[in-house]
């Protein structure tokens, strides 16, 4: 069985209504990142980064899956599939997708600042005096900017494996993430679907300027009936 990996960014999320943050301007819905994403803002305002969080866990329990993310679990009938993805949420997961690897953390989940692998999940509110079993604060398991990526060996490993790479929504200009795409065995087929390409067609790389929702479920279709 083929194996496809799928790499998304924020730009599948923001067709189920994730807001993102711009590079472009560092502000996240308002916010300058460094201060609800570092390191940096938590020891400064600790409550001001779980407020922040708790908002973005109340919406992302608002939102649904995609046409893109349901497309991505279509795959699985016919190929072997793992999704590498950069965002929080759990919209793949949802959509039914099976194998998901997440770089960046999960938004509904917390872990220990005593124990970093104290990780529980969590739905409501995180707030200061939420403790772990050692009275240690809880704070978003996520992936803030000046901290290590600890899940990118794993999927560096599981890119190198790719028969097939499909990159979605993503400009390919955070790393370590972006470097992905140097992983993948000689001769792999990627496809890049963004309404944005930052990158250009090659002999091996075909890009699709579609929005996810439009892009991905083509695709599919495409790729179900090349094994038929």
């Amino acid at each position: 069985m083929r194996h496809i990996v799928v790499l998304t960014g924020a730009g599948i999320s923001a067709e189920s209504g994730i807001k993102t943050f711009r590079d472009a301007d560092g502000l996240w819905e308002g916010h300058d990142i460094m201060e609800v994403a570092s390191p940096q803002g938590w020891e400064r305002n600790t409550k001001k980064v779980l407020q922040f969080y708790n908002e973005r866990r109340k919406q992302l329990l608002t939102v649904e899956p995609n046409p893109a993310h349901l497309a991505i679990v279509k795959l699985e009938e016919k190929y072997k599939v793992s999704v590498v993805t950069q965002n929080i949420d759990d919209l793949h997961e949802r959509a039914g997708s099976t194998n998901v690897t997440h770089l960046h953390g999960e938004l509904l989940k917390v872990r220990s600042t005593f124990n970093e692998n104290l990780v529980m999940d969590w739905r409501s509110d995180l707030n200061p005096g939420d403790f772990c079993e050692h009275n240690f604060q809880l704070r978003p398991h996520v992936v803030w900017f000046g901290e290590a990526v600890p899940m990118f060996p794993v999927a560096a490993e599981i890119t190198e494996k790719a028969d097939i790479l499909i990159i979605i929504g993503t400009s390919l200009q955070v790393y370590p993430a972006a470097a992905l795409i140097d992983f993948v065995k000689q001769g792999t087929k990627i496809y890049f679907i963004d309404p944005k390409p930052t990158i250009s067609p090659g002999p091996d790389i075909t890009v699709i300027s579609e929005k996810a929702s439009v892009g991905v479920p083509n695709l599919v279709d495409q790729l179900l009936e090349i094994t038929t």
